[in-house]
């Protein structure tokens, strides 16, 4: 995490005094639990709330981290500075947990907060897209497949496409977060051998998580891999829209830009370069995002019932790349809430080759009359591509061929170069997408 690319709301899920606040709440309520079965006195639990439930400051921090490299143990750093705070009752602290009780119920707490941010990212993206996209339902703009003309849109549908990709990525993630929402107090090697179960059922309930079914002595890496795929996922579709606006960028085609500010520069040395800057950075923090993945997919696999090797990816994967999907959704949100598009422009693109994308109306229209569709496409292919390569309008040159005259009157040519056919189911398509409403 760097600050150019963070926001605080994010970070400070992973600032110090919160991963210690949340160890403290996991023991907390876990020696209430034991207290309510009878394993600890209930005098001992409360003293550890009326004692140990400060906020851990920088003085508290600062004792844990020299605690920490003397015994080289973090988790028994924290709960020995705990025992400080709390005197003779923190003995009954930690009893019959073992460090990845604590360790992975907290990294899943703030698996959680980073998701309920980044659930309202999203929220922000789909709201910027709808809003563009019936904003432009009707702006009709050169569909392209491989970068070539193929056949007439609307700027709306191109939004709409996205809108529906995020609002997947939306419905991903929040299943990603019922999954990753699990809580593990199991004791060594998970067997429950010193603590009860119902202390595990008692965390979870009070930490709104459920318990792992069967955590060893961790949670089960799947649900991570999984976890760190969606936020990739989504990172990709924040670089398709990103490359989407690059493109309509490029000072050949200008069909829209990134909002260029007052006072904003765009090149050190070249006054007049107005840069796709955003577009091309989150092109960038997608790759950082997807980086978490194939890490989180390789700690699946753990020795028998624990080892630490996923320990040290965790610690670098879960600030960064949740950190940083929700710097680049703000981002894409505000970008896509001022992005500038140029319809005049995009007309003028439709408009450029001379109704060359009719030709597939062409086509079956002769199928329809009776041609063969392998004699359609030669008869249309031959007057297109002279369209291409004279700059003809393609409608002149079909009138004028004798060939396809013996199928198609010169009115049935003419009918077959309405805009309006390319786009008589947009209505649908946005009903599809957006629903009645």
């Amino acid at each position: 995490m760097i600050p150019r690319y963070s926001r605080p709301e994010l970070t400070a899920i992973w600032e110090p005094a919160n991963k210690f606040r949340l160890w403290f709440l996991i023991e907390a309520h876990a020696c209430d639990a034991q207290a309510k079965i009878g394993v600890i006195p209930e005098p001992a639990a409360a003293a550890v709330w009326a004692h140990g439930d400060k906020p851990y400051d920088e003085n508290r921090i600062a004792r844990i981290d020299a605690i920490e490299r003397e015994t080289k143990h973090d988790v028994i750093a924290f709960t020995t500075e705990l025992a400080e705070q709390v005197g003779e009752d923190a003995r009954f602290v930690h009893q019959g947990m073992t460090s990845s009780d604590v360790l992975d119920t907290c990294f899943n707490l703030q698996l959680v907060q980073a998701t309920d941010i980044l659930l309202s990212d999203l929220d922000r993206v789909l709201a910027a897209l709808k809003k563009r996209a019936f904003e432009h339902k009707s702006t009709v703009t050169m569909g392209r497949s491989h970068g070539i003309h193929a056949e007439p849109v609307t700027l709306g549908l191109k939004l709409a496409k996205h809108y529906a990709e995020f609002d997947r990525g939306k419905a991903r993630l929040s299943a990603a977060r019922e999954e990753i929402a699990t809580c593990a107090i199991s004791g060594a090697v998970g067997t429950f051998a010193n603590i009860d179960p119902f202390v595990e059922e008692y965390v979870a309930e009070k930490l709104g998580l459920r318990p792992e079914p069967i955590s060893t002595q961790v949670i089960p890496r799947d649900r991570h891999a999984a976890f760190f795929a969606t936020l990739g996922v989504i990172a990709s579709s924040i670089e398709n829209i990103a490359t989407e606006v690059r493109h309509l960028q490029r000072t050949e085609l200008r069909e829209g830009e990134e909002y260029f500010s007052k006072g904003q520069k765009g090149s050190s040395a070249m006054p007049h370069k107005r840069n796709p800057i955003l577009s091309e950075n989150l092109t960038g923090l997608a790759r950082i995002v997807r980086s978490a993945v194939t890490p989180a997919l390789e700690n699946v696999t753990l020795w028998h019932e624990r080892d630490i090797s996923h320990s040290s990816v965790e610690r670098m994967i879960g600030p960064d790349a949740t950190v940083t999907l929700d710097f680049a959704l703000n981002r894409l949100a505000g970008m896509m809430e001022a992005m500038v598009f140029y319809p005049d422009v995009m007309r003028e693109t439709v408009d450029s080759l001379g109704g060359l994308h009719n030709s597939q109306r062409v086509l079956l229209a002769l199928t329809q009359a009776g041609v063969s569709r392998e004699d359609a496409y030669r008869l249309t292919q031959k007057n297109a591509m002279q369209s291409w390569s004279e700059g003809k309008p393609l409608k002149d040159l079909l009138i004028d061929d004798p060939d396809l005259r013996a199928h198609l009157s010169a009115e049935e040519i003419a009918g077959l170069f309405d805009l309006g056919y390319h786009t008589k189911h947009v209505d649908t398509i946005f009903k599809r997408v957006f629903g009645e409403a």
